[in-house]
């Protein structure tokens, strides 16, 4: 049994292993960022061979031969085309650049290899924005760039065994020195849309509402505690809660399972005069930020008539007044825009295009229509479309329905269910109930989802609205008045839209420790987070052409463009250039005093006739006198003293050395010397 040497286990790792093991680990850190990108045999091959360079260092056993590495390079390039059946592209690019970075280090063997290692990885770094631009993502990068770096800088020292923690310094001061040339070029560079940026190849998943809603699909989301969007109101101009609606997909068409929406096409933007809507009361200004949501769709407080242009995108209004932009959005969107929270919209009298509203697929909910009917005969033949709501609404107050996020799994008939045997559900199995009763009393009703109220985040006042608060209600038709909101949830609930009372899962074990440990640490905590992580995506993602601009004008410029980008760009980098050539000359290594005066004695003595070698020695200059003459033995013993003061041990400790100046004062009293004749 080979046994592991003692330098390793007794933690003395020789250097060439803990250097290799440092810059493995290295790797293995850029490889798990990866990680929820890549295939898992790409994860688990590239952790392998990782851990199976390591053990070969460990072991000081030899590298492998290269019918190994070519029989895992074609591995890799078959578990590539298996998974994306490509070899070109984003997606198989970089799962190709993972395994060859892991690969690589499987011929490590000279500081050559070790330079094509890091600029790899370097290169690997840079490919985790495809994926995530978020202050979490950074923030891990800025661990990997630091110890790529310090494992470069460890790799230029040679000599001796330099601890890692002097490299990881070394490091860190050349990242500080660089980060205002860092800043200068973000803030300056110009952004060419639709240059700048990172193109997306398409869909990396969905999260958060879907353009179809099946009952209980929205009761996932209660689980996802994940931010949707954010929004920022003026100070004390904040509408209550209740009032907090953002509109998504409008749902109209019902096949007693699903319900999709009426329009799929192209709308057209209108402005807040035009027939369709009226407003009333003062606007509420906000400004939103929406998270990337792989949808098509632009969330927005109910009513926002208009929005800004949205970089380049071109959002539209759909005639069910929902906003949505051509592709899906693969980035953070942040806009201003102004809000009606009273408003009312749609035709005023009953019309052809309300039909839609009231259709019901036949052999659904029978039970549902059977109620319906006794509704009728109830309230009698001169009832409004609003005395059917209330009684409805009042059926959901007092019968004693329930709001839940395990109502259990419903059948074909899911109106029926909720109305007459559980009678509990999520606000999707509520609103979809309520939906298909107004429907069955010839009310023209649909389905509406989107996102309703949220938390105030008492670190930068900014309201957060997460996936958890994704939402579906009703909106139903009245004559004279159009399409009215209706909210059902909050009459069997009325918490869920009136204060921030949330159905959520039972947390985590660490977070469910830290809550049952402080009760406000755990909210504390993710303030601080949110507020950081919001201020990232103002500061850093949204860092447009136009705040680019807007900086010009702050710094005199009247009418900015590109060209003056450039100009400001070339001047700073000039000045940056002038700038660290100054501090190249001021800190430029001084010559060491010892050998300076060396080279004074060299000199001194060449011009006594007496010819020395470039790189003489004190002990070779004093061999080269042939001390017959008084002189000559005090410059030999001087330059004995030289030596010695350079290269006795028990001067090397700087706490314990004489000072040269001693020596330096005998050099200048030494006598002057005769004519010398070299010694033979």
């Amino acid at each position: 049994m080979r046994v592991m040497p003692r330098s390793v286990l007794g933690g003395q790792l020789p250097r060439e292993t803990r250097d290799t093991w440092f810059l493995l680990a290295v790797i293995g850190w850029i490889v798990l960022l990866q990680t929820p990108y890549l295939p898992a045999w790409c994860s688990a091959m590239a952790l392998a061979v990782l851990a199976w360079r390591a053990w070969l260092a460990a072991r000081s056993r030899p590298l492998p031969a290269w019918p190994w590495r070519l029989a895992l390079l074609l591995g890799a390039l078959g578990g590539v085309w298996a998974s994306h059946r490509t070899l070109l592209g984003q997606d198989a690019g970089v799962t190709l650049i993972v395994v060859l970075l892991a690969l690589k280090t499987l011929e490590l063997r000279a500081r050559r290899d070790a330079f094509v290692v890091f600029f790899l990885g370097f290169f690997t770094l840079l490919t985790h924005f495809f994926h995530s631009q978020s202050l979490l993502t950074a923030l891990g990068i800025v661990l990997a760039l630091l110890g790529l770096l310090s494992a470069l800088v460890n790799a230029h020292m040679p000599v001796g065994r330099p601890p890692l923690w002097h490299s990881v310094r070394l490091a860190a001061g050349m990242a500080l020195l660089g980060a205002p040339v860092m800043v200068v070029l973000f803030l300056l560079f110009p952004r060419f849309a639709p240059l700048w940026g990172i193109p997306a190849d398409g869909p990396l998943g969905r999260s958060g509402l879907s353009g179809e809603m099946q009952v209980g699909q929205i009761a996932q989301l209660a689980q996802d505690d994940s931010i949707a969007l954010r929004v920022e109101f003026e100070a004390g101009r904040r509408p209550p809660q209740q009032a907090l609606y953002f509109r998504g997909p409008v749902l109209s068409q019902f096949d007693g399972v699903q319900w999709r929406p009426r329009h799929s096409g192209r709308g057209s933007t209108r402005s807040a005069a035009a027939p369709g809507w009226a407003v009333e009361g003062e606007p509420v200004r906000y400004r939103l930020t929406m998270e990337p949501s792989q949808r098509p769709w632009v969330l927005t407080l109910e009513l926002t008539p208009e929005l800004p242009a949205l970089g380049q995108k071109t959002a539209y209004l759909t005639p069910d007044l929902q906003w949505q932009v051509p592709r899906p959005l693969t980035d953070t969107l942040r806009f201003d825009a102004l809000a009606y929270p009273q408003h009312r919209h749609g035709p005023v009298a009953r019309e052809l295009s309300l039909q839609a509203d009231l259709d019901l697929p036949p052999g659904f909910n029978p039970r549902t229509l059977q109620l319906a009917q006794d509704l009728q005969r109830q309230l009698g033949p001169d009832a409004s479309a609003q005395d059917y709501v209330d009684a409805v609404l009042q059926r959901l107050r007092t019968g004693g329905y329930r709001y839940t996020l395990e109502p259990g799994v419903y059948g074909r008939h899911t109106a029926d269910e909720f109305w007459f045997d559980r009678q509990q559900g999520f606000c999707e199995h509520i609103a979809s109930s309520f939906v298909v009763l107004m429907r069955a009393l010839d009310i023209p009703a649909r389905v509406v989802t989107g996102y309703q109220g949220g938390t105030l985040n008492p670190v930068d006042g900014v309201w957060t609205v997460r996936q958890s608060d994704a939402h579906a209600w009703a909106e139903v038709w009245a004559t004279g008045r159009g399409w009215v909101r209706v909210d059902p949830t909050a009459h069997v609930m009325p918490s869920r839209t009136d204060t921030v009372q949330r159905l959520r899962p039972p947390p985590g074990l660490l977070a469910g420790t830290i809550v049952r440990f402080n009760p406000t640490l755990l909210a504390q905590l993710r303030a601080v987070w949110e507020a950081s992580n919001n201020r990232w995506n103002q500061w850093v993602l949204n860092y447009t052409q136009t705040r680019q601009f807007d900086l010009l004008r702050q710094l005199g410029v009247s009418a900015p463009d590109w060209t003056d980008l450039v100009r400001l760009l070339a001047g700073a980098v000039a000045l940056f250039g002038l700038g660290g050539g100054l501090w190249i000359w001021l800190s430029r290594p001084r010559q060491d005093p010892w050998l300076r005066l060396l080279q004074q004695t060299r000199q001194r003595l060449q011009r006594h006739g007496l010819t020395l070698p470039a790189h003489a020695t004190p002990r070779q200059m004093a061999a080269a006198l042939d001390g017959s003459l008084p002189a000559h033995s005090a410059w030999q013993a001087w330059l004995l003293d030289l030596e010695a003061w350079r290269y006795d041990p028990h001067l090397r400790d700087p706490q314990t050395a004489p000072s040269l100046h001693p020596l330096r004062a005998r050099w200048r009293r030494l006598p002057a010397l005769g004519p010398t004749t070299p010694h033979p």
